[in-house]
């Protein structure tokens, strides 16, 4: 959910959020049930009676709110807040209502020791404030989840920025010394470059498949190659069965791949060789990248990359993602692992 100026209330029309309410109201039953002043005498029939009754509550609170939510987010932050608590409660008042009356005519018998009053303006306060909570633990989870989403958004941005300026005017000088000694290798970098800047400079938002980043990846290589020459060179293991269609938030792998190059080849006289290994297991792509590191301190350069990538793929696949170095024996190496799914 996106939350503006006008929209001050969570969205109770997905499917996730009315599971989360009967998820929390179930909770407040069973911290009823298990406090030393809670129900007595507590058995599992009145347990199971008052969870059912907790859930046709949330339920209906939950699809009450969906309804009235346009409406209420017209108002003020905290008119609207009360104005939802106020309808959940009015509206369990009266469930309760129902149910101490069909009590009494089916005779059950069950809420005999209560005075109607009692029972619907408790089952009112309760629902209440328990929705009050609930309303504002899902705007700030909401809020969190925009502010995440907008760091996501400003990393790739930051990947955007940061692969013009440079690579651009390389690539540029490059593709000028081979147009007049070799157009077709010419034209080919061009068309390279082109590709890869319409990946670096598209939506913000977009997807892209596993192909397409590695071709991406392909493409930017190729472009260095021209300029490195014999100095790069690439060692491509790539299982047969590797999904290529999955999904992947885009522009993912070809900042691994600069980051190998820039801080990698590039620091070596004699260059060096970029070991891609790529697998799939147990409904994951494990992708390892590594290089080379020249003298000195050979690390500096990785970290803003690949924090920036660990943030859209937290984002995009959830805890499942996974982005880690390692340098061993003057090499640098970087292990991606992906489901084949993104979270919902």
């Amino acid at each position: 959910m996106t939350t503006d100026s006008r929209s001050h209330l969570p969205d109770f029309c997905r499917l996730p959020r009315i599971a989360a309410v009967c998820g929390i109201t179930q909770l407040a039953v069973i911290l009823l049930f298990l406090s030393p002043l809670g129900v007595y005498p507590a058995s599992l029939t009145s347990f199971l009676a008052a969870s059912a009754f907790a859930q046709w509550l949330a339920l209906a609170s939950a699809l009450l709110l969906c309804k009235a939510g346009p409406v209420l987010s017209h108002f003020s932050s905290p008119l609207s807040y009360a104005l939802a608590a106020t309808l959940s409660g009015m509206l369990s008042a009266l469930a309760a209502w129902l149910v101490y009356v069909l009590d009494r005519e089916f005779q059950y018998r069950a809420l005999q020791h209560l005075h109607p009053a009692q029972f619907c303006l408790g089952t009112a306060l309760m629902m209440a404030l328990l929705s009050a909570v609930m309303l504002r633990y899902f705007y700030v989870r909401d809020q969190w989840r925009d502010q995440v989403r907008a760091n996501a958004k400003a990393s790739l941005q930051a990947l955007q920025a940061r692969i013009n300026p440079h690579f651009l005017f390389n690539s540029m000088n490059t593709i000028a010394a081979l147009v007049r000694r070799d157009p077709h290798t010419a034209e080919s970098a061009i068309e390279d470059l082109s590709d890869l800047f319409r990946a670096a400079l598209g939506d913000e938002n977009a997807e892209a498949t596993l192909a397409e980043e590695l071709q991406i990846a392909r493409q930017y290589l190729a472009i260095e190659q021209l300029r490195l020459g014999t100095r790069l060179r690439l060692d491509w293991q790539l299982a047969a069965d590797l999904p290529m269609q999955i999904r992947m938030p885009r522009l993912t792998l070809q900042p691994l791949f600069e980051n190998a190059v820039i801080h990698g080849i590039a620091g070596l006289p004699e260059g060096g060789e970029i070991e891609v290994v790529a697998k799939a297991a147990d409904g994951r792509v494990q992708l390892t990248i590594s290089n080379p590191l020249p003298p000195g301190n050979p690390t500096v350069g990785h970290g803003h990359a690949l924090d920036s990538i660990r943030r859209r793929l937290a984002l995009y696949y959830g805890a499942p993602a996974s982005l880690t170095e390692t340098t061993d024996n003057g090499r640098f190496s970087i292990q991606l692992g992906i489901p084949n799914e993104p979270a919902a």
